[in-house]
């Protein structure tokens, strides 16, 4: 099959762990191992990856300089860019014998989606609620819970288009592992006089490698994360985890928006439009969830 696997942020980074190269590094090792399964079966691979955590300690960063900091489209490409090359390097090692590039990858989006007036993506370190009030209110960031912590959050539109789509499908048709959509791609919006512009804002990476996968014909929709499966009732003692469903049985503001709920619209949206399937679970099951054998599938009637 033709996948396109879509590694998490967190599975790059942990929650908890050090933001340290090295800690990041030993996490993209143990994905590309994983990864490299896939197309040692015989499967042709697209990876797109999260940048929650990478842009924003970038946009901290950037911010402590005594010069106006960067946007946020430049620093997704930055983090892109960043993480692709460890993710290169390390899949090149895992598959000597293939060829793996990184594309940073362009995403239009509206410029008048409602979501630049409502930020919901998180981005950056985890803060205690009196910290992350404290920083918004000097930064002028909007702060909201994730879990028992407080993260900033930004705006997150919906993508319309993958600008590098016809690149991406000359790639794997040629047998190159392209890594892309990176961090859900660098947002642009179209100028009225022709051409694009970036724009401030964090495209969802799940939605991104959706659109992504239907553009370029996958098979499969692959989203790899820190947890087994999709559960109903995550958290509470009830929790239960699903299998195989069908997308109308299966409702994305049923779970929570900043994590599980983009992944489960991502899978429907694409079992709907293409007839394929999608599989969401643990990093270190992909494939056995391409298998059937772990994690949730979505898969048509």
């Amino acid at each position: 099959m033709r996948i396109v696997a879509a590694l998490g942020g967190n599975a790059i980074l942990r929650r908890g762990e050090p933001m340290t190269g090295e800690t990041q590094r030993a996490n993209i090792r143990t994905a590309a191992q994983g990864l490299a399964q896939l197309v040692t079966a015989g499967h042709s691979l697209v990876v797109t990856h999260g940048n929650g955590p990478q842009v924003g300690l970038l946009a901290l960063q950037s911010a402590a300089t005594p010069q106006s900091p960067f946007p946020l489209d430049v620093l997704d490409a930055e983090s892109a860019g960043m993480i692709g090359y460890v993710l290169q390097q390390e899949l090149g090692n895992a598959l000597p014998d293939r060829l793996v590039t990184t594309l940073l990858t362009q995403v239009r989006v509206d410029p008048a989606d409602p979501a630049f007036g409502h930020p919901t993506k998180p981005i950056g370190p985890v803060y205690e609620q009196a910290e992350a009030q404290a920083l918004a209110a000097a930064r002028g960031w909007q702060v909201a819970p994730d879990g028992d912590k407080w993260r900033r959050v930004v705006a997150s539109p919906t993508p319309l288009a993958i600008l590098e789509a016809e690149v991406l499908k000359i790639l794997v048709g040629q047998g190159v592992i392209p890594i892309c959509a990176g961090g859900g791609g660098i947002p642009v919006v179209s100028l009225p006089q022709g051409g694009m512009t970036g724009v401030e804002a964090v495209i969802d990476k799940d939605l991104a490698s959706s659109l992504l996968a239907r553009q370029i014909g996958a098979d499969m929709l692959l989203m790899l994360t820190d947890v087994a499966a999709v559960y109903r009732g995550f958290g509470t003692p009830g929790a239960e985890a699903l299998g195989q469903v069908h997308p109308d049985d299966l409702s994305p503001a049923d779970f929570p928006a900043g994590s599980m709920g983009p992944k489960v619209r991502a899978g429907v949206e694409f079992v709907r439009a293409t007839g394929g399937q999608a599989g969401i679970g643990r990093l270190e099951d992909a494939a056995a969830i391409v298998a059937g054998q772990a994690g949730t599938r979505i898969v048509p009637a």
